[in-house]
């Protein structure tokens, strides 16, 4: 790829900043910090902020300088590095490693079927359209989907951020196909989700066909960017699960490819909050676990409580990380996790979003650190989907955990 030296010059000199801060000796402490963190050898709360929906706020497209379309996409990942480094200060590290992810697509359960997510506005609240009212007819026009791997464009941007500051960031393909393998998200795009919920108790046994469809589709899903050789790793400056950074030693590729075991795992369900936890030991976890087993090392559980559903979820092997919401019982969480596991705690956005309230931040963030502090705490501010325009919240923000953490 030919690089106009307008925009080259815009990444170069951006490359050779994030360069700077992640040769800093900050960076190098954050990169230990994170991976004697995972270990469970903790000796601080780690601290981080994921801007999240509120990117759109600090970094707008008026703020990009270059021109072509794939270069702009490398521009908005610097200069996010940048931001996060100097305006949020929080314990999420800069790494000397550029990602690039594998370029895919992959086909729709139904043939023929597209989007059916319908939305208010753009960045308001949203349903997915019905596609599948009756199970048993349903069932029989779903096809797995089929994994695409466009080599092609993949290694063209590789050579596009190799050619433009490849001498400054070690650049790489790395990236992940999904966030989570929860299954029930993919479900309700399908059916609905009151309809899920009715399902349970008007057809359990076609509900259970359906989850077991899902399980097979999830695994067969899997095993195609497995054989497609296209698996990354996610132990390093990665973002892992619902919150928190891959760096770990007990992690690495140990065959000729990389495989699942080598691997962070997540699976949630926060879309069955409104079942009881029995129910989701019977239709929700046992279709999840046989995707989990395959991980190295796995994380469960995002804005739904997990306290309830303890009694399955500990049974997942090599778990290491539990998301404990705004909506858990901390003291509960305590007893459960102690200092076994990850207590990757979330305070709840909405102090950040609507307002800075700084009353409640400090109240909510002393209750977590008066029960957790000698635990191997992580406090994740999420879902931060606006700040109003006013991203020095976040700043303010990790000021005040910080400050009340030491």
């Amino acid at each position: 790829m030919i690089l106009m030296d307008h925009d080259r010059e815009i990444l170069r000199r951006l490359a050779h900043e994030v360069a700077e801060i992640a040769a800093s000796d900050r960076m190098q402490k954050l990169k230990e910090e994170w991976r004697q963190h995972n270990a469970l050898k903790s000796r601080r709360p780690m601290i981080c902020v994921s801007p999240e929906g509120s990117w759109v706020e600090i970094l707008t497209e008026q703020d990009l300088q270059c021109e072509d379309s794939l270069l702009r996409s490398f521009e908005y990942k610097l200069r996010q590095k940048i931001y996060w480094a100097k305006e949020i200060g929080d314990d999420t590290p800069v790494s000397e490693f550029f990602n690039v992810p594998y370029v895919t697509s992959r086909s729709f359960y139904l043939e023929g079927a597209g989007s059916n997510e319908v939305r208010v506005e753009e960045r308001g609240s949203f349903h997915y359209q019905r596609l599948i009212t009756d199970l048993d007819e349903g069932m029989k026009k779903l096809k797995f989907r089929k994994v695409t791997f466009h080599k092609e464009e993949s290694f063209r941007q590789l050579e596009a951020a190799e050619e433009a500051f490849g001498d400054l960031l070690k650049v790489r393909h790395r990236g992940v196909f999904w966030w989570t393998l929860g299954i029930t998200a993919e479900v309700i795009k399908l059916i609905g989700l009151e309809e899920m919920m009715l399902f349970m108790l008007d057809d359990p046994e076609g509900m259970h066909r359906l989850m077991g469809w899902f399980r097979d589709e999830h695994k067969n899903l899997m095993d195609q960017y497995e054989k497609l050789g296209i698996l990354t790793l996610n132990n390093e400056d990665d973002l892992v699960a619902s919150g928190g950074i891959g760096y770990t030693d007990e992690l690495s590729q140990k065959g000729k490819e990389i495989s699942y075991e080598d691997l962070w795992g997540f699976a949630e369900s926060q879309e069955t909050v409104g079942i009881s936890p029995q129910m989701f030991g019977e239709f929700v976890f046992p279709y999840q676990l046989p995707l989990l087993e395959r991980f190295g090392l796995n994380c469960y559980g995002c804005c739904e409580p997990v306290e309830a559903r303890w009694e399955w979820i500990k049974t997942i092997p090599r778990l290491r990380r539990l998301s404990v919401s705004p909506w858990s019982d901390q003291r509960v969480m305590k007893e459960i996790l102690g200092k076994n596991y990850i207590f990757s705690r979330k305070p709840n956005p909405a102090y950040v979003c609507g307002g800075f309230i700084e009353e409640e931040i400090r109240k909510d963030l002393k209750e977590t650190l008066s029960m957790a502090a000698d635990l191997q705490l992580e406090i994740i501010l999420k879902d931060t989907h606006t700040v109003e325009g006013h991203p020095e919240r976040f700043r303010k923000w990790v000021e005040i955990a910080r400050s009340l953490a030491e």
